[in-house]
């Protein structure tokens, strides 16, 4: 069995507990080292994320699938829990879709996730989205699940997450509808996006199936706490900025120190650097295969 396939399984069976799934996302593959150390089950590659740290651009539909999929490739390659890769808008019509999923799953990534935005697509939490009509949206998802049901085949698999933005265009009563019909078609996970309140939260629990929600600090959803998140009918927390600002924080404040000739106190002691990249590893490896 391959690796990716042992991490489908791993992601499947988290689906199939009971216990409420807190998933940190990950964007490079040091980010996907500390979230696997700190005991996290699943993670998931933020194409937020990605775009700022691979391009040092907003996430607005300017990065490609090639590059995406080269990134997913080196989490993967770290990676000793699933990870959940953004798929965006599949990058084309239903054939590079399904190219796509092909290409995450040779990445080594258990689950992706597509969307029904318009190409190009943007931050679900920023202002400017446009998403495809019922029938586009239908047939992407219907395009991924084709693409998983062929990879079956040849004894490989992936978690299809099946995302709407048409909440903030068509209202919330279009998204329950598009969530509903993608869960009926065969999607694993269904994620609607950027609810506006508690109350939409609610009726999207309703919906049943494996929820996702998508926490963004300062973002359009209401930040609930896990508990009450798996009361109201989710069964995973995505957070998909929150390492990615704590970062941004941390370096800001410690190069505002650098530049006043002082030294930032809170950083890692350089030995628990090393170990968290594996030079204890390296060195152990180097000395027995140089005996």
């Amino acid at each position: 069995m391959s690796r990716q396939s042992k991490a489908v399984q791993q992601l499947r069976q988290l689906l199939r507990d009971e216990k409420f799934i807190i998933m940190p996302c990950c964007y490079d593959s040091f980010s996907a080292i500390l979230i696997n150390q700190s005991g996290f089950g699943v993670t998931f590659m933020s194409g937020f994320g990605v775009s700022a740290v691979r391009l040092g651009m907003p996430d607005t539909g300017l990065i490609s699938y090639g590059e995406m999929a080269d990134q997913a490739q080196h989490i993967c390659n770290v990676s000793k829990i699933p990870v959940i890769c953004d798929g965006d808008t599949g990058y084309g019509n239903p054939v590079n879709i399904k190219r796509t999923v092909h290409g995450y799953i040779r990445a080594g990534a258990a689950g992706i996730m597509i969307e029904d935005q318009v190409n190009p697509k943007r931050c679900g939490h920023t202002t400017g989205k446009d998403v495809v009509d019922r029938d586009t949206a239908l047939l992407r998802i219907k395009a991924a699940i084709e693409a998983r049901n062929e990879a079956r085949t040849n004894d490989e698999d992936i978690v299809i997450v099946a995302r709407t933005d048409a909440r903030a265009k068509f209202g919330l009563d279009e998204a329950l509808f598009r969530a509903e019909t993608f869960l009926n078609l065969g999607a694993d996970i269904i994620f609607v996006e950027a609810p506006r309140s508690k109350k939409e939260m609610m009726k999207i629990g309703k919906l049943g199936g494996c929820q996702m929600a998508n926490i963004v600090e300062q973002g359009t959803t209401p930040v609930l706490p896990p508990e009450e998140l798996e009361t109201i009918g989710y069964r995973i927390a995505a957070y998909p900025l929150t390492l990615l600002s704590a970062a941004a924080c941390a370096m800001k404040k410690a190069l505002a120190c650098l530049k006043k000739g002082g030294r930032p106190d809170e950083i890692l002691d350089f030995k628990e650097l090393q170990s968290i990249l594996g030079f204890p590893e390296y060195d152990k490896t180097f000395k027995r295969l140089s005996r």
